[in-house]
């Protein structure tokens, strides 16, 4: 866009994205807030006039610019990047053009009259735009912010320098020494692995740039906070660029500078939103809307338990238990329909740089990268490689899922519990399960199928609830089946469908220890849980630990019933759920989960942003804010249990025992 075309979509109000015709800058305005951030050392570029002409090679001119600053601001809805270096005009002088520059001389002879006024005329239309942009924001929102971003080679001084500067000589310290101070806790708060990190006010910079001096002197109710990060993410003496402390700087700067504006418009502007999640862009970008649909075409039809359960688990039954539990079962599956290789070099190929915000591009990629991992397992079924790949996607027990599972096999059963219940066929769970689809007022399918090794198991592709076939339930587990399929499985299944991003429905990185510690804890929660169940889970965890430690089928099966005095029965199908596959170390997950999410309930925190789909909990903040920001709809259905806790049907003892779960 020319420069006048882009003033003119600032002063209409027009959310755009834009480069100047002459390519010297951008700016990006998703959403009008009433702050902005600008990276105007940012840029390398020499315009080909000129290249021929400049004393300097490029790591001479990369040592003095401010490299992948943008990439640090690039999160937020408005910001103006300079592309064009230093070197050819200065945006933080009055005086754009260098003769000489820290100590070394920029041009081979003297620019001509004409050449300086074309970067002359640069200089002046990004601050024609600066000021219309102000201009705009000061009159939507009665005051503004700006956050002008920098870096610094720590390198040449002699003595320990901040890793965060503030520069606040030339702006209204008594007037804004609040939103100063902490900006600078917020900054001195950001953690950056093996780097200890601190802030400092008029440490090695004090705020004497241009960009901040015309800000400040062309508007009343602007603060600019000339900030400076020392180039730690990079060796600045061999321009070796540090990709991934980038990544982390610029996820926590966002956090940073969303609870200093948060704090500063809430007190000086007429800004309506306390929730500081609505200070960011609440459109989903084209290349988030894009990325999504490539994802979810690749997976939609991905459903690993279909594909890892045995075809033949009653043949090798009847065949382990005449053997006298001496010969390993050899189990068979049934053909996979897809082809790994060509799937996961689909799923490489997409391209989550495009996504700006750092925090939705790293659900993404977490999200593709846990795919790949569960193609290659998927891809391995009936090998040696499965019970690897198995552990890379979901991990094994450790010391505190041991200590958790020998700490509930050692309690003693609760009396009510020891009398026989009746049972009931698959008849009475359809329809119990169909009372459950109509109390929650989705449709869904129930189908009997005689090869599936769970009793109950939902197929969220197809939004199936799968019986086997002749399996017996009493109420109970008829009960806490209904929480735990219908009430959080086929909950997450439907609010996953409902909305516009699909990636909840592919889902998060190992989703298993949040959905099924959500399901039972709702199993809890619905008064439905017993002693029992809880055994169960963790008779999973030991049966788990055993194959990791190297032992076979029979010595599990053996070991679990001997040990834990399992009825034959039982311990077939429990220690089958572990080795199918080749090693399936899921199920430690059920006690892990549920003990994570015990605890993050009685903390008071809200379940239901953990209800959109297949989530995780390690992302509950960015689920949260892409709510907010209306990126995705809140969930339509609400796990009942999670509404209206009945813990009063369990009873204290049971409570005190969940409360020695670490």
């Amino acid at each position: 866009m020319t420069i006048n075309e882009i003033i003119k979509a600032i002063k209409s109000g027009k959310p755009f994205k834009a480069t100047a015709v002459d390519k010297s800058f951008s700016i990006k305005i998703d959403r009008y807030v009433p702050y902005i951030c600008t990276a105007i050392h940012n840029g390398s570029n020499i315009r080909e006039a000129l290249s021929n002409k400049i004393a300097l090679d490029d790591y001479e001119r990369w040592y003095e610019e401010d490299p992948h600053t943008a990439d640090f601001i690039a999160s937020m809805p408005i910001t103006l990047v300079a592309h064009d270096s230093r070197y050819e005009y200065e945006l933080n002088r009055k005086q754009p053009v260098y003769e000489e520059a820290w100590g070394k001389q920029v041009w081979k002879k003297p620019l001509s009259k004409k050449e300086i006024k074309i970067s002359a005329q640069k200089h002046e239309n990004y601050y024609k735009v600066t000021h219309a942009l102000i201009g705009k924001l000061e009159s939507l929102f009665g005051a503004s912010l700006v956050y002008d971003v920098h870096s610094y080679n720590h390198k040449r001084w002699d003595r320990d320098v901040p890793v965060f500067n503030i520069g606040v000589e030339k702006i209204d310290n008594e007037k804004y020494a609040k939103y100063i101070n902490n900006w600078k806790e917020e900054l001195e708060n950001i953690k950056l692995n093996g780097i200890k990190v601190n802030a400092e006010i008029n440490d090695v910079f004090f705020g004497r740039g241009y960009n901040l001096e015309f800000i400040t002197k062309n508007f009343n109710n602007t603060l600019v906070l000339a900030t400076e990060i020392s180039k730690i993410y990079c060796d600045e003496e061999t321009g070796e660029i540090y990709p991934q402390v980038i990544k982390n700087i610029q996820a926590r700067f966002k956090k940073a500078i969303l609870n200093n504006a948060n704090l500063f418009v809430n007190d000086l502007t007429n800004w309506k939103h306390k929730d500081k999640n609505m200070l960011l862009d609440n459109s989903i970008t084209q290349n988030i809307q894009k990325i999504d649909n490539q994802l979810y075409r690749l997976l939609k039809n991905f459903e690993m338990l279909t594909y890892v359960n045995p075809i033949n688990v009653k043949t090798e039954k009847v065949r382990f238990f005449k053997s006298k539990f001496t010969v390993n079962p050899n189990f068979k599956y049934k053909p996979i329909k897809i082809n790994p290789y060509e799937l996961t070099k689909k799923l490489h190929s997409i391209d989550t740089r495009k996504i700006e915000d750092i925090t939705i591009r790293h659900l993404y990629e977490s999200a593709i990268t846990g795919c790949i991992d569960k193609v290659n397992l998927l891809s391995s079924i009936g090998t040696d490689k499965f019970l690897y790949n198995s552990l890379r996607y979901f991990g094994r027990p450790n010391k505190i899922d041991m200590r958790n599972a020998e700490y509930v096999l050692l309690l003693p059963e609760i009396k009510e519990e020891k009398i026989k219940a009746q049972r009931f066929g698959v008849d009475k769970a359809k329809k119990i399960f169909e009372e459950s689809f109509k109390d929650y007022g989705f449709k869904g399918k129930i189908k009997v199928d005689k090869k599936v090794l769970s009793t109950v198991m939902v197929v969220n592709s197809t939004k199936t609830v799968v019986l086997k076939d002749g399996a017996s339930f009493s109420q109970n587990e008829l009960q806490y089946l209904a929480e735990h399929e219908i009430g959080v499985h086929m909950v997450t299944t439907m609010n996953a469908a409902n909305n516009k991003l699909k990636i909840f429905s592919v889902g998060l990185p190992i989703n298993t220890r949040t959905g099924e510690g959500m399901a039972v804890l709702s199993e809890y929660l619905s008064g439905n849980f017993t002693m029992n169940r809880l055994k169960v889970l963790a008779l999973r965890v030991i049966a788990v630990d055993l194959m990791c430690n190297g032992a076979d089928f029979k010595s599990c099966f053996n070991t679990i019933v001997q040990n834990y005095k399992i009825e034959p029965n039982r311990a077939y199908n429990l220690v089958t759920r572990v080795y199918r596959g080749g090693g399936f170390t899921k199920d430690y997950l059920y006690l892990n989960g549920f003990s994570k999410l015990f605890k993050f309930w009685q903390e008071g925190n809200d379940l239901t942003p953990l209800l959109v789909g297949k989530t995780s909990i390690s992302f509950y903040n960015t689920i949260v804010e892409m709510i907010d920001r209306n990126l995705i709809e809140k969930p339509e259905y609400i796990t009942k249990s999670f509404e209206k806790p009945r813990t009063e049907l369990n009873n204290e003892l049971f409570d005190y025992i969940l409360s020695g779960l670490k």
